[in-house]
């Protein structure tokens, strides 16, 4: 990138130095890059940076997009990090494809790069990815809306409130969960959209935001008003979907379940807005990203995915207070105690 764009990039970035390792033998520093620095998962994600880069008297840098899909801004953060000398990167990248080259150049420079939350693609593209199991995330909830249900759940009239139009993402492993959970024939599971079942009425993205599921939800309800499922992306989308369910007097006759098990979100599940979410767990991805980089620093040591998976999984719980037989759960009290920990 020419040396023009990567300084009027920085102007947009969200940029913070926490803190100065003590004296050792060899000053460590690390990079976090996020999608945003204003969505609460990836301000969670930062508290676990900060925190454990503070124990572990690393110097981290943190850099955020202006906007979901600000890839311009996290490519020039990863030249910076990699000017700057940084042991490592953690990212969540807005376009996963597209920032593999720039990935590349950085473990070409000797920093080790953990994808966070978003695995790459392909996902060894980076060293090594730290997230939730998106998939069972969604298939969870789509098992707890079919029980949910019952009966009823073969005339279900679904709408799939998604992130964006970029495939294949963690919006996809999630929709295609939920699809799965849910009982509904895939396509091509690396994207969705390509489902023949009837009951699908039909998916609209909301870039992960309340006013996006609103609108979303809007389209899909003129599309067919007699909705009764949503599955939605995260829950500030779900939020946005129960919004312009209650504008027409449906919010209390609609199942909506979703993604993250934010504190906020997991209020809404004891509120009634959200029947079920998955929650995922972006302090933890973080910390042990960052531990993952001072072992790099250290010895060189690299970290190992879960046994049977291609990526170090941090975790998933259902939580809602309606179990269901059959779909393992946790209480919304219990929840509200774990809320992105």
């Amino acid at each position: 990138m020419k040396k023009s764009l990567l300084t009027s990039t920085l102007g947009a970035l969200a940029l913070g130095v926490a803190f100065a390792a003590p004296a050792s033998a060899e000053d460590i520093s690390a990079c976090l890059i996020t999608k945003t620095d204003t969505n609460p998962f990836f301000v969670k994600m930062k508290e676990g940076a900060t925190a454990k880069a503070k124990e572990l008297g690393i110097e981290l840098k943190s850099f955020a997009g202006k906007i979901d899909g600000d890839h311009e801004t996290q490519v020039a953060a990863i030249e910076t990090c990699i000017a700057d000398g940084a042991k490592g990167i953690l990212l969540t990248a807005s376009d996963t494809s597209s920032i593999v080259s720039s990935v590349k150049q950085a473990r070409d420079a000797g920093l080790l790069v953990i994808a966070l939350d978003t695995p790459l693609n392909p996902i060894d593209a980076a060293d090594m990815t730290f997230a939730t199991d998106n998939f069972k995330a969604g298939e969870l909830i789509g098992q707890w809306a079919k029980a949910k249900l019952g009966d009823e759940a073969a005339n279900a009239k679904i709408a799939m409130l998604d992130l964006a139009v970029s495939q294949p993402t963690v919006g996809v492993l999630r929709d295609q969960g939920f699809l799965q959970g849910f009982g509904i024939d895939l396509g091509d599971p690396n994207k969705w959209g390509d489902e023949t079942d009837p009951r699908v009425v039909g998916h609209d993205v909301t870039a992960g935001n309340e006013e996006g599921g609103r609108t979303a939800m809007e389209n899909l309800l003129a599309t067919d008003p007699m909705i009764n499922v949503v599955y939605t992306i995260n829950e500030p989308a779900a939020a946005g979907a129960y919004e312009a369910l209650k504008a027409i007097g449906r919010e209390g006759d609609v199942t909506i379940v979703s993604v993250d098990g934010g504190c906020p979100g997991v209020q809404n599940v004891a509120d009634g807005v959200i029947g079920a979410t998955s929650q995922q767990y972006p302090l933890l991805m973080a910390s042990k990203g960052i531990e993952a980089i001072a072992a790099w620093a250290k010895d060189g040591t690299k970290p190992e995915p879960t046994e049977g998976k291609d990526f170090f999984d941090t975790g998933v719980e259902l939580v809602t207070d309606q179990p269901v037989d059959g779909v393992p759960s946790i209480s919304v009290k219990d929840g509200q105690d774990r809320c992105w920990g």
